[in-house]
């Protein structure tokens, strides 16, 4: 998550409170936190099939980040594994969806960019 500018991957320290703040934690890989970074792969599957977009991209856009906000917002995490058509282990829990859109909903509310890890 970040901001792109002259090729940096930035995130303010007061984007990173933000962040912190929301309360989301989700699955971190080698080099993600949880926080203000994720392993997508996780949560690819789920995220397209509501959201329309993979978290494989390399860039997804700040106007692209609140369409997908709005779109996780409009998820019920409790009926979601009822509602998608996924294998039920690709769909986090309920907790991880709220996570999931807390996060997506604060990038979306400061015009940050999602940026995969290469």
């Amino acid at each position: 998550m970040g901001d792109v500018s002259a090729g940096q991957r930035v995130l303010t320290p007061e984007d990173e409170r933000a962040i912190a703040e929301s309360g989301s934690s989700l699955c971190g890989g080698m080099h993600s936190d949880g926080v203000t970074s994720f392993r997508g792969k996780v949560y690819e599957l789920f995220v397209a099939a509501v959201t329309g977009e993979s978290l494989y991209q390399e860039w997804l856009p700040p106007e692209t980040v609140v369409e997908m906000a709005d779109k996780l917002d409009a998820c019920d995490p409790d009926t979601a594994r009822e509602r998608l058509d996924l294998d039920a282990d690709f769909i986090p829990s309920p907790d991880e969806i709220r996570d999931l859109r807390k996060l997506f909903r604060v990038c979306a509310d400061r015009g940050l960019c999602i940026i995969a890890w290469s």
